[in-house]
């Protein structure tokens, strides 16, 4: 993949996460999903529409065709994810050839004026392209809406090594008293725990091993920090743009949040990270408008004039952009999907404990946040927190 396009979609999942991640509930985002689509409407934007959408790509609204293209191809080539395209336009809208011939491949579609047909349509493409994870399409077809541009990323991963089923007592945080779907294994692997310095504070990751050549690192900040800023930290340190310290090299004591570390009695000689975490589900519905400026949208989404000549002769503006996404988080694995549309409109017995060993255990006890990194190129994929964990099923 670009290393310039993976850290611009990085700054933009940063930037997204810092304002969406409120702590008031579980949230999951893909910048991955979105950035595609902004750099296909800043290839037909003009004026400061067009300038707009170049500052929140990170890239010149010239390149960006050709880099949404390629980022959508190397999507596409990562195990265990699928990536997907769709355009849908109203019957006698003219579309200007050069912007059409530089869409990537995917489907393409006419929508009828029935605001029901249209809304089965593309509700049937969200889901087939997420296998039923997001059922229907974020944005509604109205009768103004002459064009619609979406993408859909579905992913799915079973870690190398599974948790096991837990029953934890927790007795402190938010979730004390509550009988939660815990999860927990063990490990020789110390370093798969880090703590990162952050402007937040100091923040503990959690690497979860994907079967896919993707990772989920679960982020736990200090009780009072911001849930924003912790995951903002957390995209830093698993993206590697700030260091992390592995639990091999840390102190003995509570070196990070919900992190310990000491020396026990073993049968074994290698040292032992405990990990105690929770199950989790999230879904988020992102409208993208309410941060426009964030997006690059603010101009072109004014409409009282047309933005987009280098899409159609018909003055277009953006009438709605949304976001629909899900992760979930288990046992056996993880997964992840999301849906983002753009709609255009006018206007047992005691073993011999002979070693000493160092021990480090991680408690995930109270809400966290997480991100889904692609591990060669380190692109991030999907990025949430977790205010409510799974629930012990009667």
């Amino acid at each position: 993949m670009d290393g310039a396009v993976v850290r611009a979609v990085g700054r933009l999942t940063t930037r997204w996460a810092a304002r969406a991640v409120t702590g008031e509930r579980g949230t999951v985002l893909t910048a991955a999903g979105v950035w595609p689509l902004l750099a296909l409407l800043a290839d037909g934007a003009g004026g400061p529409a067009r300038a707009e959408l170049a500052e929140a790509l990170g890239i010149p609204a010239g390149s960006a065709a050709r880099a949404a293209r390629d980022l959508l191809g190397a999507l596409a080539g990562v195990r265990g994810l699928e990536a997907a395209t769709g355009l849908w336009t109203r019957a006698g809208l003219p579309l200007e050839e050069p912007w059409r011939a530089r869409l990537p491949e995917g489907a393409r579609g006419v929508l009828s004026g029935d605001a029901e047909t249209d809304a089965g349509t593309l509700d049937a493409w969200a889901s087939e392209r997420t296998g039923g994870l997001i059922e229907r399409m974020p944005v509604a077809v109205r009768r103004d809406t002459l064009l619609v541009l979406a993408s859909a990323l579905a992913l799915r991963l079973r870690w190398i090594r599974p948790f096991s089923p837990w029953c934890p007592e927790l007795t402190e945080g938010p979730w004390a008293g509550r009988e939660v779907s815990g999860l927990y294994r063990e490990t020789a692997l110390l370093d798969r725990v880090r703590v990162a310095r952050t402007p937040a504070g100091p923040v503990t990751l959690l690497e979860v091993v994907g079967d896919t050549g993707v990772d989920v690192h679960l982020v736990l900040g200090e009780p009072g920090a911001a849930p924003g800023e912790v995951v903002a930290g957390g995209i830093a340190a698993a993206t590697r743009t700030i260091p992390a310290t592995g639990a091999s090299l840390l102190p003995e004591g509570e070196p990070g949040p919900g992190l310990s570390i000491g020396t026990v009695a073993s049968s074994s000689r290698q040292p032992r990270l405990s990990v105690e975490t929770v199950a989790f589900s999230v879904d988020a519905d992102h409208d993208l408008l309410r941060q426009a400026a964030l997006f690059g949208l603010r101009s072109a989404s004014d409409v009282r004039s047309g933005h987009f000549p280098g899409i159609s002769g018909t003055p277009l503006a953006v009438g709605s952009a949304r976001q629909m996404a899900v992760a979930r988080f288990d046992a056996e694995g993880f997964e992840a999907a999301a849906v983002t549309a753009g709609g255009l409109g006018a206007g047992c017995a005691e073993p011999r404990l002979a070693y000493r060993v160092r021990h480090a255990e991680a408690r995930f006890h109270r809400p966290f946040g997480f991100v889904a990194v692609h591990r060669t190129s380190r692109l991030v994929l999907a990025a949430g927190w977790v205010n409510d964990p799974d629930i012990v099923s009667g």
